[in-house]
């Protein structure tokens, strides 16, 4: 009984927790949107900004994990940034929201990882920025961090996720790829009934409109009725809620950093941008989806000094009628995102031998072609 069991979580370890599958989205000939993606399509083509993940996967039951992002790497309590939260859908528990609201910026790294796992993490940062240089006379820190509920596949109520593990993910960031899928706080997330997960892409804005960046990093764990680049997949696999048992419930967690020097009002308009892009994907926010998008504008000169030398101060930021091109950007970055986290996950089983498939790709890709939205590839 021993071995047989020990046979199984050799087996499931290799088989069905390695981090990502070969190919994402676009290497399919998949081109989402007319905008082009920077040279990782990754959050990480914003300038400055790290991603970090720490993935807990134990015996049969423990599936979970923390993912931080990173707006610069200095101390971002000293120098914050402009920041705003939308709530596409609020049945969730984003720690930070209200400070947010009303100062317009953030002054800690954003941690995302399960819902029972919020209190560990904000602690966690707590932790993170009373101990870093400099902040030695703080008493007060607005720690961000959202959530998903990964507790179909994950021992949620176990609370696996520990303080050292989110001071890891901080301290693992770095700038370049970011590996997508089973990893960070999507390892055990679900998406469309599908392995859900973590997943980036990014926008480019055309250089006569200010060559901007637009990075976007998602965590997806909801339902609908999944469609990729307009072409009703959920449909032709006859894969979605029927006779009314909508079980489309959960939650997706939407990232966004830009160079581009907003104020917190507008990034809160982009942030509304985000919601545009899930609903491009089938995703509905249902009545239980606790959906947030929080942007972040990352523009140098608009660093917010926490201790500052004059009660004025001057900064740069694009005007309203400058935003469209970005609303685009973030739209497309969001929706190619999701579409990068299911293609990278893999067959995950779980918690009481729950069991969440990766899409089927081989399929997918015979319906894309069939409705002719499929690119030649190099």
């Amino acid at each position: 009984m021993i071995t047989r069991k020990i046979v199984f979580v050799v087996f499931a370890l290799i088989s069905n927790y390695l981090f990502s599958q070969d190919k994402r989205a676009r290497d399919y000939g998949i081109e989402i949107g007319i905008l082009k993606p920077g040279k990782l399509n990754a959050i990480t083509d914003v300038k400055g900004v790290k991603v970090g993940h720490t993935t807990i996967i134990k015996g049969d039951r423990i599936r979970t994990g923390v993912t931080a992002i990173l707006p610069h790497s200095g101390n971002i309590f000293q120098l914050k940034v402009p920041a705003a939260i939308y709530l596409g859908n609020g049945f969730g528990k984003l720690a930070g929201y209200s400070q947010v609201k009303e100062l317009g910026n953030i002054e800690t790294p954003i941690i995302l990882t399960n819902t029972l796992s919020v209190p560990e993490a904000s602690n966690a940062l707590i932790t993170y920025t009373l101990q870093q240089k400099g902040n030695e006379d703080i008493h007060s820190v607005n720690s961000i961090v959202g959530e998903t509920n990964d507790g179909w596949l994950n021992d949620i109520r176990g609370r696996h996720v520990k303080e050292k593990h989110v001071l890891d993910a901080i301290q693992n960031a770095k700038s370049g790829a970011i590996k997508e899928g089973n990893v960070g706080a999507g390892t055990g997330t679900v998406c469309f009934q599908y392995k859900g997960g973590i997943g980036t892409s990014s926008r480019i804005i055309p250089e006569k409109f200010g060559a901007y960046t637009v990075g976007v990093l998602v965590q997806t764990n909801y339902g609908g009725v999944l469609q990729i680049n307009g072409v009703p997949i959920g449909k032709e696999l006859d894969n979605y809620p029927r006779n009314y048992k909508y079980d489309v419930d959960g939650s997706c967690m939407i990232v966004v950093m830009t160079d581009a020097p907003l104020s917190s009002r507008n990034l809160e308009r982009l942030a509304k941008r985000g919601m545009m892009g899930l609903a491009r994907t089938g995703g509905i926010a249902s009545n239980s989806s606790g959906d947030y998008v929080i942007a972040v504008s990352t523009a140098k000169d608009n660093f917010i000094p926490h201790h500052k030398n004059s009660p004025l101060i001057a900064t740069k930021e694009l005007e309203n009628g400058a935003m469209t091109p970005l609303f685009l950007a973030v739209i497309e970055a969001t929706e190619e995102a999701i579409i990068n986290s299911l293609f990278a996950a893999k067959t995950m089983t779980g918690r009481k031998n729950h069991e969440r498939k990766s899409i089927p790709i081989n399929d997918i890709i015979k319906i894309m072609k069939k409705y002719n939205r499929i690119h030649p590839t190099n």
